[in-house]
């Protein structure tokens, strides 16, 4: 059978019962844009969309199997990855990325679930700063995220986001868009920050309501533009509206 030769997305990352998040969203988000996906999945978990009651972790050899099968199988243009629940498997991811280092990869890093169950071992944070972070394209934190990555308090402002974003920049990283969907005020202003550049703003109104997964779907729709040969700054404008669009509906619906 011939390989198939289209852009896909390869995503890495857990499954979520309720289809609120994890790779349905990733999956739905990158078919909107018209590409394929291709999957390795980590971490299968139980929840509802208000809580997770177990999850239930694959072997980290198993995930690096399921993302080299599909790197030989289809023409992957990116990498979107989501949670990785473990230092294993943390390892275990990093090793096939630096075996892939032409293929631009995304992370969100997935820390806490919506309900506030925990989806990554305390002690995996520091493998994951520095030996998978520093190999992806862009990592997408939210103010909460940023605060555990940084090793620092929750930001009160944009100058402490900025200046914790800076300190990661520091420790290896090559961008993070630090998202501003935690943050107060009017408007949700999302910051790209790259080494040497200054920092550029994605700026949208705040919207009355909430939906789960909109991380999932803003990393996947940055990783996708990645795969069809969109700039970064072009991929993660593209990407904001694409999501600002879906809240935007979601909550007009309801």
């Amino acid at each position: 059978m011939a390989l198939r030769r289209e852009p896909h997305v390869l995503v890495v990352g857990g499954s979520d019962s309720s289809g609120g998040a994890g790779i349905v969203r990733d999956i739905e988000t990158i078919s909107a844009l018209d590409l394929r996906t291709c999957l390795a999945i980590t971490t299968v978990t139980v929840q509802t969309h208000e809580a997770v009651t177990q999850i239930h972790n694959l072997q980290p050899g198993l995930v690096a199997d399921q993302m080299r099968a599909a790197l030989q199988a289809n023409a992957v243009g990116a990498i979107k990855i989501g949670m990785l629940a473990t230092e294993q498997t943390i390892v275990a991811v990093a090793d096939v990325l630096r075996q892939n280092p032409q293929i631009p990869a995304v992370i969100d890093p997935v820390l806490v679930s919506s309900s506030g169950w925990p989806l990554l071992d305390t002690g995996a944070i520091g493998v994951l700063k520095h030996e998978l972070i520093p190999l992806c394209r862009l990592v997408t934190p939210n103010l909460i995220e940023l605060a555990v990555l940084a090793g620092s308090d929750l930001a009160i402002d944009e100058d402490a986001a900025l200046q914790q974003g800076q300190k990661l920049l520091t420790a290896g990283l090559q961008a993070l868009l630090i998202k501003g969907g935690h943050a107060a005020g009017c408007r949700s202003t999302d910051i790209l920050l790259r080494a040497d550049q200054e920092p550029i703003r994605f700026d949208a109104p705040r919207l009355g309501g909430s939906m789960r997964g909109t991380g999932c779907a803003l990393a996947s729709a940055i990783a996708a533009h990645l795969a069809n040969g969109s700039l970064l700054e072009d991929g993660v404008r593209k990407s904001k509206l694409l999501v600002f669009e879906k809240l935007r509906k979601s909550i007009s619906r309801d």
